[in-house]
């Protein structure tokens, strides 16, 4: 599988007790809705290898203890700490209306209320304060805030945004 395919689900960010399990970060908005999930892919060696789940059980702060099937030994569940987990992006659940997976909506056109096309979504910089819409036009760099007040449509059939960007903000880029 090609690993565009697929979406980071969290961290093994150590061992947990001595029979094999690991403590895992899931970065995702609600664990409960993985707290029946069956597999995970474990990016080793930039490779992801599918790993069947034991058990689950949920933690607070986004926390999860896994224990893989046949991994029975803290020997054993020491090479996983710090790797990254991932889901087959099939595995999301779809979103409609203005509710978009920031990976969805790279390469849309983003058409804003003043000033029209401004550009395609580049990427998404997911930063600690805020997400920010990474548009190119035209070779130029423009940062836009990825926020409900500025979102008014996401068209998925026509792969585009429209936006009404904060005064100011776009003419600050141009």
């Amino acid at each position: 599988m090609i690993k565009d395919e697929f979406f980071y689900f969290g961290k093994i960010l150590k061992t947990y007790g001595n029979q094999g399990h690991v403590l895992v970060y899931m970065d995702v908005d609600d664990p409960l809705k993985y707290r029946s999930l069956e597999w995970v892919y474990v990016e080793v060696n930039q490779e992801m290898i599918p790993f069947f789940i034991g058990s689950l059980e949920l933690k607070p702060s986004q926390k999860g203890v896994i224990r893989f099937l046949d991994v029975n030994s803290v020997a054993e569940a020491e090479p996983f700490a710090g790797l990254r987990l991932f889901l087959p992006s099939s595995a999301l659940p779809k979103l409609r209306g203005n509710k978009f997976y920031h990976h969805e909506v790279i390469g849309f056109t983003v058409i804003d209320e003043m000033h029209g096309n401004i550009g395609t979504v580049d990427s998404v910089l997911d930063l600690p304060v805020q997400p920010l819409f990474r548009i190119i036009l035209e070779g130029k760099e423009i940062l836009v805030p990825v926020v409900d007040a500025v979102i008014k449509k996401v068209d998925r059939k026509k792969k585009t945004l429209f936006i009404s960007a904060p005064e100011g903000l776009i003419d600050l880029y141009l």
